[in-house]
């Protein structure tokens, strides 16, 4: 019992994790222009996809706000006129954005864990060389494909949710009540899940194993742990929120120049943000094997002793 106490006092937590995190790119300057190499076509597949996002959302808003339109009738307005842009950003999501966040991902999580487990001394060159060109890609290409996988299902629950909740709101209050519950319930799943899911493509990365077997893995590992994940998720997808709706109250009334502006600043902090997002889940990663394994010898010992 004083053992295991011991352990989760030892644990960093989600304050600890950023901690260090923060001290990666502290320890060796290369990592934050390797990383920011790395990302430019990450950047520019992102600006694309907001400035569609963004007009999109501004056809949508059209549509709901237009005078005498009731909800169902919105939604057919909605299904009529914006159909086409939406199926063209699941389309880059899950296409090119996906594939220049892989291989983005796959340096970043690299080089932070040579540099996490105290090598400082890696160049620019050795970096690339070691972390990308001869870095694994079969395992980590299938866990991503998994990781996507779950996520879609996920989303396209999250979303369902959503438009029953807008179509009941003025209906049926209790049923709508109902579905918020349900809401709430899934994207908490949904945070600690995707804590689980991120975590397995951490290991497909810095591991020899890749898909369902790292994604086991990953829900073993986390286990005890997982308050930390989900404090890490939610904070991942609130700065992404939150950089959308601002940027959308600020480019509403300005064009040209200035609307591009906006976007470019708001790409830029969420490809910042995914950076630090990898950077922790390697951390987290680190952190969450070294306890599990502790309490595993722990726990061993206990039994032979007895």
């Amino acid at each position: 019992m004083e053992s295991n106490q011991t352990i989760s006092k030892e644990k960093l937590g989600f304050l600890g994790i950023l901690k260090e995190a923060v001290k990666i790119p502290c320890k060796n300057p290369n990592f934050i222009i390797l990383t920011c190499l790395t990302s430019l076509p990450l950047l520019y597949s992102l600006f694309l996809y907001e400035t569609l996002f963004m007009q999109t959302l501004t056809e949508a808003a059209k549509v709901l706000h237009k005078e005498g339109a009731e909800s169902l009738v919105a939604v057919d307005r909605l299904i009529g006129e914006v159909s086409h842009n939406i199926l063209l950003l699941i389309l880059w999501h899950m296409g090119i954005i996906q594939l220049c966040d892989f291989f983005s991902t796959i340096v970043t999580v690299n080089s932070a864990s040579i540099i996490h487990a105290g090598d400082h001394t890696l160049t620019l060159k050795e970096m690339f060389t070691k972390h990308f060109m001869e870095s694994r890609l079969k395992g980590p290409l299938i866990t991503s494909f998994y990781t996507l996988l779950l996520t879609s299902i996920v989303s396209v629950g999250l979303l369902s949710l959503l438009v029953y909740i807008y179509v009941l709101v003025n209906v049926r209050f209790m049923l709508m009540t109902f579905f918020m519950a349900m809401f709430v319930a899934l994207s908490r799943l949904y945070l600690e899940w995707g804590a689980v899911w991120e975590m397995g493509t951490v290991i497909s990365i810095l591991e020899d194993k890749e898909g369902d077997v790292a994604l086991v893995v990953a829900a073993y590992f986390s286990r005890g742990n997982r308050g930390t994940g989900i404090l890490l998720m939610a904070c991942c997808h609130v700065w992404r929120l939150g950089l959308r709706i601002v940027c959308l109250f600020i480019a509403v009334d300005v064009v040209g120049g200035s609307k591009i502006l906006i976007l470019v600043v708001q790409v830029c902090l969420v490809g910042l943000a995914n950076i630090v997002k990898w950077v922790c889940f390697v951390v987290y990663y680190v952190d969450c094997r070294k306890k599990r394994l502790e309490k595993d010898a722990g726990g061993g010992q206990e039994v032979s002793s007895v």
